[in-house]
């Protein structure tokens, strides 16, 4: 299967700093491996063009005053001090910030318009995923939240269409959730590490939207460990019934490789095994949803050198159907971790959530 692939080096320019550890090469190593393996050459994943969103493609989620301000944060003075969120800290200014996310948004925006057109029945933008962003502030490493922006323009372009998104990010998809938290044509539904043990800190079972997107979001807290049983009961006992009763006309997902267990930012423990099996879910998920329909984005993961590179590798190869040698899977390393505690604690989760009617 002929897959879009929304990458290009220029995309690299989204650069927070050598010592910060959202790094553009996590990318790079990823669509290197990807070539490697005979997923781009052969043309199973086709390069698409694409273009840095406009301020009026922006606009569609982001205020007026925030998209100015990156603008000015971006020239070589930067800002004087920190404001909505960009500053020291996660998120600190960088020369041609502005143009950097705005092409990241750019891209996936591009993949999904390519799937909602029906050239493509998968798409893929492994630059994407900056699901932290808010309307009016940056976080957690994101500035513009591109699947918010390709969400909105889809929306815009087809009113009646039904959206599914599904994160499977360490942290919890607090941007994309807050920005559709009223819009009952988007479902979020987040796997994440429990907010009281690692940013954002939201994320909880009783956050369902509001107003007339109430029962638009659906979360999955999981408990530190958390390993490959657990996303697996999480994804089949809360995301596949969800997407059943939802029937999406086409799936967002994003996904994020730090719920790695060497990811020295989090606390959870799947392997690339674990990843392999989730990728080949939500493909068997998108096929049974909505005729297969499905954009697939990066997003985080600190185990930059060999997880996260090999982790969307394994992507690649879901979506594309090309079988990949097993040892890109192989783990001699990993330890042997005990979750009997985080598997309950799963079961426990689910359990919230269908007394709460959430599923």
């Amino acid at each position: 299967m002929e897959v879009a692939l929304a990458y290009s080096p220029m995309l690299d320019a989204y650069d927070l700093g050598p010592e910060h550890p959202f790094k553009p090469e996590r990318v790079t190593l990823a669509v290197a491996m990807m070539r490697e393996n005979g997923l781009i050459a052969e043309g199973a994943l086709r390069p698409i063009e694409f273009a840095s969103a406009a301020p009026d493609d922006l606009l569609r989620v982001h205020a007026p005053e925030y998209v100015e301000l990156v603008m000015r944060a971006s020239g070589p003075g930067g800002l004087r001090r920190a404001q909505a969120g960009i500053g020291p800290g996660d998120t600190p200014t960088f020369p041609g910030m502005h143009d950097a996310a705005a092409l990241i948004v750019g891209a996936t925006a591009a993949a999904l318009r390519a799937v909602l057109s029906g050239e493509y029945t998968h798409a893929l933008a492994p630059a994407g995923g900056l699901h932290h962003a808010h309307r009016d502030y940056a976080s957690g490493f994101c500035v513009y939240n591109d699947i918010a922006v390709a969400i909105a323009e889809a929306l815009e372009r087809q009113p009646t269409l039904r959206i599914l998104y599904i994160d499977i990010d360490a942290h919890h998809g607090d941007g994309v959730q807050d920005m559709f938290r009223a819009e009952p044509r988007v479902l979020t539904i987040s796997l994440h590490e429990d907010g009281r043990y690692l940013f954002p800190g939201t994320g909880v079972v009783t956050e369902r939207g509001e107003g007339p997107g109430l029962g638009s979001a659906i979360n999955v807290p999981l408990p530190p460990l958390a390993n490959d049983a657990c996303y697996m009961l999480a994804f089949d006992e809360v995301v596949a019934p969800a997407s059943r009763a939802f029937m999406p006309d086409v799936i967002v997902a994003q996904c994020g490789a730090d719920a790695h267990w060497s990811d020295p930012l989090t606390n959870l423990g799947v392997t690339l095994h674990g990843f392999r099996a989730l990728y080949g879910r939500l493909t068997t998920l998108a096929d049974e949803s909505c005729d297969g329909r499905l954009l697939a984005t990066g997003g985080g993961g600190y185990s930059w050198q060999r997880i996260v590179p090999s982790a969307w590798t394994l992507l690649a190869s879901a979506l594309t159907g090309v079988t990949l040698p097993p040892a890109l899977a192989e783990e001699p390393d990993a330890p042997a971790l005990r979750a009997d505690e985080a598997l309950e604690a799963t079961r426990a989760v689910i359990a919230s959530l269908r007394d709460a009617g959430a599923v």
